[in-house]
């Protein structure tokens, strides 16, 4: 209904308007910023803060990026450590889970403290990934800024309730949040740093539902021991989202909102359309899918060396963590081959100082939000099914 698509328009108006958000976290002794407004136009002070926004690069920048990327894939890793690695996939987050039993994750957080892979699979994050994780509560600004509006989320959620509420779902048997008008999946949870905040506000929120899920079964077992964790509004579950055969503990087409954060860059380029494809199923007409993730020539990218480079962008860590760099053409595309249309798609360019070591950094994200259309145009067939 329109009511319904108004509601999840200015949802994920809150997600991503990063200019009228959480203030940075910083000493007492400097003044906030709100977050995408501090723009640096005197180069001269390029060391004062922590963060600059909105950040152009040269011709110059660009090419000499270029360059390094260049460098450091000359030498790619051989096929059968290649494959290697695509087999110990699964295995690596196990490996961790030891030592994700010692850590403690309140309930009560106010920041959603995670890596920045919003997994256990993407390893130990680069030094300069703490930078953001301290200061903007992990990668994902779609669910750091989702907690700290949660009055605002809590009534317009609400308001979206109505006609929701009696959304027939076919004869299909009862699973998990079959009774919810609102649902919302976290792909890649990890050990659950941004399922609890976000379960602070659906506890409180009639109607809604979370699904989250991780390939790693000790994450998974991390989440649903918490104290915080209540089956009533949420549903954690182990899934390998590469594969197309595994069924999701609910139908198709029930999803609201789908979280993809950090994520999609640790699957091979191979298996990320059929990822996508089979995601997009999962979203309701008027659905809306949240994704953020490296981007081409981000600092990450740039300090690779020789021999750890997979294929093209493609890279492996030294834990045996895998990352890929997009560009937003490239995830236009893989976005619109599964049917959903744009509703944001841009290039988060962001300088990050070391103030101590006078070092900068050019990092680099891509941000975009994709809606399923309320009307299939990917298969007629199923336009005319559900719209007869």
């Amino acid at each position: 209904s329109l009511n319904t698509m108004n509601f999840i328009t200015r949802l994920f108006a809150l997600f991503l308007r990063k200019n009228k958000m959480q203030p940075r976290h910083q000493s007492n002794r400097r003044p906030t910023a709100p977050l995408g407004s501090r723009i640096l136009t005197d180069p001269s002070k390029v060391f004062e803060h922590n963060m600059w926004d909105h950040m152009q690069w040269s011709q110059e920048e660009e090419e000499n990026a270029r360059k390094k990327a260049t460098e450091n894939s000359l030498v790619k890793v051989q096929l059968e450590d290649q494959d290697k690695y695509e087999r110990e996939a699964k295995i690596l987050p196990e490996k961790r889970r030891q030592g994700f039993k010692t850590e403690k994750i309140s309930s009560k957080h106010t920041k959603v403290i995670n890596d920045n892979s919003f997994s256990l699979k993407n390893g130990m994050f680069e030094e300069g990934e703490k930078y953001w994780k301290k200061n903007y509560g992990g990668g994902s600004t779609v669910v750091h800024e989702y907690i700290y509006n949660k009055s605002q989320v809590k009534a317009l959620t609400e308001n979206a309730q109505g006609k929701n509420r009696g959304e027939e779902l076919g004869k299909v048997e009862s699973f998990p949040g079959c009774d919810a008008s609102y649902r919302i999946l976290e792909v890649g949870c990890g050990a659950g740093n941004s399922v609890f905040p976000i379960l602070e506000v659906l506890c409180n929120t009639p109607g809604t539902f979370l699904y989250c899920c991780d390939f790693a079964s000790g994450a998974v077992e991390l989440v649903k021991s918490h104290s915080s964790y209540n089956s009533a509004w949420c549903s954690a579950f182990v899934h390998d989202v590469c594969d197309d055969a595994l069924p999701y503990p609910f139908p198709d087409e029930i999803l609201d909102v789908i979280l993809l954060v950090f994520v999609l860059s640790t699957i091979h380029p191979d298996r990320m359309q059929g990822v996508v494809n089979r995601l997009a199923k999962l979203l309701k007409p008027g659905g809306m899918l949240l994704f953020r993730d490296y981007g081409r020539y981000d600092t990450a990218q740039l300090r690779f060396k020789k021999g750890h480079c997979l294929s093209e962008n493609f890279y492996v860590r030294g834990d045996g963590t895998r990352v890929y760099f997009f560009t937003k053409d490239e995830v236009w595309n893989m976005f619109s081959l599964a049917g959903l249309t744009e509703v944001q798609n841009l290039v988060d360019r962001r300088l990050q100082v070391n103030r101590k070591k006078k070092v900068k950094m050019q990092r680099v994200w891509i941000q975009s939000k994709f809606q399923k259309p309320l009307l299939s145009l990917h298969n007629p067939e199923e336009t005319t099914k559900r719209h007869p």
